[in-house]
Parts: C-alpha cells; sequence; structure tokens
C-alpha cells in the first residue's frame, strides 16, 4: 500500500476517538505531505531540529506533537507551535515548557510519561514521582502547561500479553492521577500508548492516542 492506502486502512480500523499521530520522524517532507494530503493532520517527532524544520515546511494546520526525550534546553525552539508534548518526565522539563510557554502567551498540553517497560533504557516516571510533580507547590504555581494525561511506550518484545500488561499498567495510572488529581478537569482525558504493531491491544485497553509511523509510512 502506498501512504494514502494505508492511512485510509488505518482510519477504517480505529475508532472516531482514538487519535492517529502519524510518527514522522526521519521521513522526508513530501512522504508527510502525501500523509497530509490523505486528510493526516496530527504527526509526530522526536528530534528538536527536524521538527522545527519541517514546520517551517510544511501547511500552518499541521498539529504537531514532540513524542521524544526533550532536552529542557531545547524547549524553547518547539514552544511557539508545538500542541502536545508526550514526554514529560521530570519537574525541571515541566518548569520550563510552562516557562517558555508564558513568553509565547500560549498554553502547553503535555503528557506525563512513564516508565511502564522492562528496559532501562526507556525514559519516564515512576507513579510515586508522578505525584510528587503534580502534588508540589511549585505545580501548583504554574498557569501556562496543561496536563493533559499520560503516555508510556511498552516492551519491545512478541510477547503480547507482556505487552498488555504494560497497558493496563498504564491505564491504571491514569485513573488514579485523574481521581486524586484532576477529577474536576475534562482537558486531562488523554491516554497515549500504542504504536504500529500493538495498537490494536492499545486501544482496547484504553488507549486514545496512537503513535503510529511504519504501519503508515514503511520501514525506516
Amino acid at each position: 500500500m502506498n501512504i494514502a492506502e494505508s492511512i485510509r486502512s488505518l482510519q477504517r480500523s480505529i475508532p472516531g476517538h482514538v487519535k492517529i499521530v502519524a510518527v514522522s520522524k526521519t521521513k522526508p517532507v513530501e512522504a508527510i505531505l502525501q500523509a497530509y494530503e490523505a486528510g493526516q493532520k496530527i504527526f509526530g517527532e522526536n528530534k528538536v531540529q527536524d521538527l522545527v524544520l519541517k514546520h517551517s515546511q510544511l501547511p500552518s494546520d499541521v498539529e504537531w506533537h514532540f513524542i521524544g526525550h526533550l532536552q529542557t534546553n531545547k524547549v524553547k525552539y518547539i514552544s511557539p507551535f508545538i500542541r502536545f508534548i508526550h514526554s514529560i518526565d521530570s519537574l525541571n522539563l515541566l518548569t520550563e515548557v510552562d516557562k517558555e510557554a508564558v513568553k509565547n502567551n500560549r498554553i502547553t498540553n503535555c503528557l506525563l510519561q512513564f516508565h511502564i517497560a522492562t528496559e532501562d533504557t526507556k525514559f519516564g516516571l515512576s507513579l510515586e514521582e508522578a505525584e510528587l510533580i503534580l502534588g508540589s507547590e511549585h505545580f501548583t504555581n504554574m498557569h501556562n502547561v496543561r496536563i493533559a494525561g499520560v503516555m508510556g511506550m511498552s516492551s519491545f518484545t512478541e510477547d503480547m500479553e507482556v505487552v498488555r500488561k504494560e497497558f493496563k499498567t498504564l491505564y491504571g495510572y491514569f485513573r488514579l492521577l485523574k481521581s486524586r488529581y484532576f477529577y474536576h478537569t475534562d482537558s486531562f482525558r488523554e491516554l497515549s500508548m500504542g504504536m504500529s504493531g500493538d495498537y490494536l491491544i492499545a486501544i482496547e485497553e484504553g488507549s486514545t492516542m496512537v503513535r503510529i509511523g511504519t504501519s503508515i509510512f514503511g520501514n525506516r
């Protein structure tokens, strides 16, 4: 299938309430435009330099999501236009996002990234660390970040029962944080989990955002 056909196939297989984040990292602008012209408007990048360049070359109504590990000194480059940052894994990073959002007179949507996989190499918070952030006075004084939900990456494994268990764990974290910190906040509603190899399981376990690259653009 070509890119447009892949987009349409995914749209048929994914419920309407689930957002498709097309992972366009390493892909040229021409490939992203093919997806855009097929109706895909949300794209995810994991490198700030690539994201800034692509943002300058693509239509203004593209909704850009940052999905990789984000260094605090790079936040300022994407703050003017980024719609979602999926990878908040420290209070320092959230503080920097808030500071740059103030400068740009906007509110930045953020997802707390949790470490749910078996690999130590993946980034992410523990539940205890997330609660320390959300319960801090520092966080309550932030006004230009919106915690819109959570994100997690499953283990790199062919054992889908392991993956399902990790997604269940993340859903549990989402429900707990919702009840303790965001029960009055409608905007806390996003659960970003699932990629090309496991997005159907992720949707079964409550995902509202799936990050899909290979199934749209082919192998890297």
